[in-house]
């Protein structure tokens, strides 16, 4: 499984940016996808979270301004970013869980992608 995140940039606060997960590598589609990110001096947090019956999840503090999304067709999972504030600056990372079919648990990371909010 491979994942790829981009859309990353700099943006002004207010402002909107759309981050994009692409899976390659397999045949599957790309299902069940987190974003996470990991600002400077922080540890990495998970903010938002689209399952594979498109219900989503996010965190407090990027609720009712965060939006995830998935194009089957496109295998690709969005999270557009909207009234982004200087605390969203952070590096975001796509995140993929999987578990075979013998228990075995595997993680998926794509290689982030910088977002920096400008005041």
């Amino acid at each position: 499984v491979q994942l790829q995140a981009s859309g990353g940039g700099l943006v002004q606060v207010g402002g909107s940016l759309r981050l994009s997960c692409t899976r390659s590598g397999s045949t599957d589609t790309i299902g069940a996808i987190n974003w996470y990110r990991q600002a400077p001096g922080k540890q990495r947090e998970l903010v938002a979270a689209i399952g594979t019956g498109g219900s989503n999840t996010y965190s407090e503090s990027v609720k009712g301004r965060f939006t995830v999304s998935r194009d089957n067709a496109k295998n690709t999972v969005y999270l557009q970013m909207n009234n982004v504030k200087p605390e969203d600056t952070a590096v975001y990372y796509c995140n993929k869980k999987m578990t075979t079919r013998s228990g075995e648990r595997n993680e998926y990371w794509g290689q982030g992608t910088l977002v920096t909010v400008s005041s």
